[in-house]
């Protein structure tokens, strides 16, 4: 039997027609991508968190010697929360690179921490992908990764 999964996401063709939080907050991970530490790939990728409570949580790639050692962004940013605001979700994260040629997406590792977080939190996380001046939109990461890992 043939099934399909279809989702509806927004998409920006410029980043002036975001609204001005989600605006705001693709401009903070674009921040965050100069803390990113990346001499490897020189490919710094930038995450920033809204919490319910309005504070802006950042985070940035981290590359190791030992490679896979690493971490990306997001990761980085997703278990800093868990660790120090468990009791204050995430509300919406965006996403930045710097080389920013096109849309930055979550690898797959990162796709299934943040559905653990959604699932964790009890309430969905829009993810904004942004680059090259445009962004797309989901308002939930499950809709990232519609066959998710669960135990």
């Amino acid at each position: 039997m043939e099934k399909q999964f279809r989702f509806d996401y927004e998409h920006y063709a410029a980043l002036s027609e975001l609204p001005e939080a989600d605006r705001q907050l693709v401009a903070e991970a674009g921040q965050a991508t100069a803390r990113a530490q990346a001499p490897y790939s020189k490919f710094r990728v930038g995450a920033a968190a809204r919490l319910r409570s309005g504070r802006i949580l950042h985070g940035g790639n981290i590359e190791s010697e030992v490679f896979p050692a690493g971490l990306c962004a997001e990761r980085t940013l997703l278990f800093y929360a868990a660790a120090n605001y468990a009791d204050d979700p995430i509300e919406s994260l965006a996403i930045a690179s710097e080389p920013s040629e096109r849309e930055c997406y979550p690898c797959g590792q990162c796709r299934q921490v943040l559905v653990d977080t959604e699932r964790r939190q009890g309430s969905p996380i829009r993810v904004i992908m942004s680059g090259g001046g445009t962004a797309s939109i989901v308002d939930t990461a499950e809709k990232l990764l519609p066959f998710t890992f669960i135990l």
